[in-house]
């Protein structure tokens, strides 16, 4: 799949040190959570954030418009059935971003991969199966795609990555217990998981911006 250059906001390249790759959602694209990096005080200065756009594609689920999706998803009865060849193949793309910050000298262990709902799942997907320690996975009003393969497919390097999950207790898009499931697997795999819930929707707020800002600032602390 073609993907567009991504945006990226940097300060001085003398200052970085650090990276955060942030996938959008569905049908967003790359600017989506651009505005939230000035309000990061404990890591803009020294940190990279790059914002890849998803390619466009038809989606099933909604009456197959073409729109940025990072996967395929299609409804069956009440269940979703999210396409797999898409997930490993945004995977692969995340993995190639990641591999671009380690070529620019971020080394892996400074490097976190965050994402909101579609992008959550493939930062996920592609974290657990990285044959590195990265700083971090930021989950946010997300899911684990496709646990029943997460168990053969992780590697030990990272399993000690540190994990944010954050999800609205009102969500109507991904009910708040698909997360939990989710969180509940992860923590059976051996990974550490901090859990946030806040009352909201499908959305990101105040609260969690500064949950964010302060867990980032632990994971990338200036050097």
């Amino acid at each position: 799949m073609p993907y567009d250059d991504p945006l990226v906001l940097s300060p001085d390249e003398s200052r970085v040190s650090a990276a955060v790759i942030w996938l959008h959602g569905l049908g967003a694209d790359g600017n989506d959570f651009a505005p939230i990096v000035p309000h990061l005080s404990a890591v803009r200065e020294h940190t990279r954030f790059t914002f890849p756009h998803a390619p466009m594609i038809p989606v099933a689920i909604n009456q197959g418009l073409v729109m940025r999706a990072w996967y395929d998803i299609q409804l069956d009865g009440s269940e979703f059935i999210s396409d797999e060849s898409g997930i490993d193949a945004s995977s692969s793309a995340l993995e190639a971003w990641i591999e671009d910050e380690h070529k620019r000298g971020i080394p892996y262990d400074r490097i976190v991969v965050a994402g909101f709902s579609q992008g959550g799942a493939i930062a996920q997907h592609a974290a657990i199966r990285l044959p590195a320690a990265l700083a971090g996975v930021m989950a946010l009003s997300t899911y684990l795609p496709l646990p029943e393969r997460a168990a053969a497919e992780l590697t030990a390097a990272n399993q000690n990555t540190p994990y944010f999950m954050a999800h609205g207790r009102f969500d109507p898009m991904l009910p708040i217990e698909r997360a939990e499931q989710s969180r509940a697997t992860l923590e059976s795999l051996g990974y550490r998981v901090e859990w946030h819930a806040y009352d909201m929707e499908h959305a990101v707020c105040p609260e969690e911006i500064a949950d964010i800002d302060r867990w980032l600032g632990t994971v990338l602390p200036p050097v």
